[in-house]
């Protein structure tokens, strides 16, 4: 099936055509026709599936067609413009600014045969001056997350009563971080008559009691493929004794020669400062990546990624979310995530655009539950693996799934050791705790304390 085939405007067409878009993925060929009819959708679909064209490219077609409001009049020579109240008609919740800039900067791909329809990021770390600019051109699409938003709202630079379509990308990820109230209160300031677009990764608990609120008559899209089990993506654990060893093993890791750009995930902002610090002093590129950052130091970092001058990116969870570089070859789990979605989406950062990635957990002994959760949510063993030189001095006891002996290399998907390695014969999940890690195990920190709530974040 063509883009053509799903009935979007030519213009999006060709614009779709020219960013090198051949043919649809599966969850846009089903959201695309539904959000050209104008239907409310509740897509649950992972990272990397298209999800951001299966809301844009239907909101996108809306807008070409519709009628264009003529220009206002200017006002008399000398005469000061008083500010008007932005009167959007599409509006993008995201839950980072990274995966709000990402939007922007799809949609203007999208649009580029597309005249006076502009979308602009309203997020924090902007100065408000220059988000004041943004808002008075009123822009047909506002992109934003949900802090910043609500500042807007509540000094009466927003109007919302034009609105057409509302889109929650990435709600879980959203309701995770606490943003509940936040949107609640956007919600209510829009049009019961608007469309409304909800993606997450899962429907069910806390996302799908408000998808239900927020929706009428919905058509439900839930995709399964291959991609969502990342088969793709080769999966290892190696136990660590200490924060020593897992230091030591983890610059052993990076120095792979087949490692071309890695993404090195920690449980906290001071953790992911500290590693990228230490790494650099190794004699790696490295950056840190987190809510504490500057806007323009964090875009500066994520330059520097898509260009490669950053060769090993140090992140927190939601900072790194929505990062889509195709030469990420390697993703490393310094610290577990309290969540098994986490370890989902962190390793899809690798393995993008159908490439083949390595996705490595360095676990301490007492975090064999952890790995377990994971396995159990994955529904994939994480086979074991040892580096001769940096064996752990605890062994494993119960059985678990051992590493076929074998290279690994990008082009390559199976799971196995690399050269210099041997795998347990009988590997096993950690015993039981026997008292404090001494140092790098798993933080178990809460979201909203290590990098989730919007007070911290900087997110606003």
């Amino acid at each position: 099936m063509s883009f053509e085939a799903l009935g979007l405007h030519a213009s999006i067409v060709k614009a779709a055509t020219d960013a090198g878009y051949t043919t649809p993925t599966p969850v846009q060929e089903q959201a695309i026709p539904a959000g050209i009819a104008g239907r409310d959708l509740l897509v649950s679909s992972q990272t990397g599936s298209g999800k951001t064209a299966a809301f844009m490219l239907p909101a996108l077609h809306k807008l070409a067609i519709a009628e264009q409001a003529p220009v206002a009049p200017r006002g008399a020579p000398g005469e000061r413009p008083r500010f008007k109240a932005a009167q959007p008609k599409m509006l993008v919740l995201t839950p980072t600014r990274e995966l709000a800039l990402q939007v922007t900067s799809a949609t203007e791909k999208y649009g580029t045969q597309i005249r006076r329809i502009r979308a602009v990021s309203i997020l924090g770390g902007m100065p408000y001056p220059k988000q004041m600019q943004l808002l008075a051109k009123n822009p047909e699409i506002l992109v934003a997350t949900p802090g910043r938003l609500i500042d807007h709202m509540e000094s009466g630079k927003i109007d919302f009563s034009q609105l057409e379509i509302l889109v929650l990308d990435e709600a879980d990820r959203m309701l995770d971080m606490g943003f509940i109230d936040d949107i609640e209160k956007i919600i209510a300031a829009t049009p019961d008559g608007r469309q409304t677009m909800l993606f997450s990764a899962t429907l069910d608990g806390m996302v799908g009691n408000m998808a239900r609120r927020i929706t009428k008559d919905p058509m439900v899209i839930q995709i399964t493929s291959s991609s969502s089990k990342h088969e793709n993506i080769v999966q290892r654990v190696h136990f660590v004794d200490d924060l020593s060893h897992k230091n030591r093993l983890l610059d052993h890791l990076l120095r792979d020669e087949t490692l071309d750009q890695a993404v090195v995930f920690t449980a906290t902002k001071r953790d992911a400062d500290t590693i990228a610090d230490r790494l650099n002093i190794a004699g790696f590129s490295a950056a840190a990546l987190h809510g504490d950052m500057h806007q323009g130091a964090r875009n500066r970092t994520l330059d520097g990624l898509r260009r490669g001058s950053v060769k090993v990116l140090v992140a927190t969870d939601v900072a790194a979310r929505g990062i889509d570089v195709p030469t990420i070859t390697h993703v490393f789990n310094y610290d577990l995530p309290k969540f098994p979605e986490d370890y989902v989406h962190r390793i899809g950062r690798t393995g993008r655009a159908g490439r083949n990635g390595l996705a490595i957990s360095l676990v301490n002994h007492a975090e064999g539950m952890n790995v377990k959760r994971i396995e159990r949510f994955t529904k994939q063993l994480i086979p074991v693996n040892v580096i001769e030189g940096f064996e752990p001095k605890r062994t494993a006891s119960a059985p678990r799934s051992a590493a076929r002996p074998g290279s690994w290399k990008p082009g390559d998907n199976r799971t196995g050791a690399k050269p210099g390695q041997r795998t347990f014969s009988k590997p096993g999940a950690a015993p039981r705790r026997e008292g404090a890690p001494s140092g790098g195990g798993y933080k178990g920190s809460n979201p909203r304390s290590a990098d989730g709530a919007r007070r911290t974040y900087g997110d606003r």
